[in-house]
């Protein structure tokens, strides 16, 4: 018996796009936009707590795996 792939959340990918960091060097910067080499900074040192924690391991996983552009769409929708 085979499994459906489960489908990532749509709220979910809106929110990542749309969430600010909230303090930092990169406070008001959108957590998709924030560079690379940040968001591994916080992998090797940990994220934060909580909902901002969990939503910046999401755009590691992202970056890390260069998926970036699966979410070009939703942004330019967003700046419509």
């Amino acid at each position: 018996m085979s499994e459906q792939p489960q489908l990532p959340d749509p709220d979910y990918l809106l929110k990542l796009l749309q969430t600010r960091m909230p303090f930092g060097k990169y406070k008001d910067w959108l957590l998709i936009d924030l560079p690379e080499t940040y968001i591994c900074w916080f992998s090797r040192k940990g994220f934060p707590e909580g909902s901002l924690g969990m939503m910046l391991k999401s755009i590691y996983e992202i970056k890390l795996n260069g998926l970036e552009g699966l979410l070009e769409p939703i942004r330019k929708t967003m700046k419509q």
